[in-house]
């Protein structure tokens, strides 16, 4: 997973993209999912003024849950800035 992320004076934004060696639409659909469902779980470790991008990668369908939220939630915290 690859966040990018920018400093904003708006409130927070997210985005989710799905690398193109993830082939099927339907395996796409199911990175975005889980993605989207990760950033819910871990929201609160966003700072809150960003505009954040996150890229899935092909291990995002196989890895667990649990280690998708767990890697980023740590991606999140590693941005500067004030969480909400």
């Amino acid at each position: 997973m690859i966040i990018l992320w920018r400093e904003s004076v708006d409130a927070r934004r997210v985005g989710f993209a799905v690398s193109r060696q993830v082939r099927r639409a339907a395996a796409k659909n199911r990175v975005r999912r889980r993605l989207r469902e990760a950033y819910r779980a871990t929201r609160e470790a966003a700072p809150a003024r960003t505009t954040l991008v996150v890229i899935g990668k092909p291990s995002a369908l196989s890895e667990p849950f649990a280690m998708l939220v767990k890697e980023l939630r740590g991606a999140l915290a590693a941005i500067p800035g004030a969480r909400a």
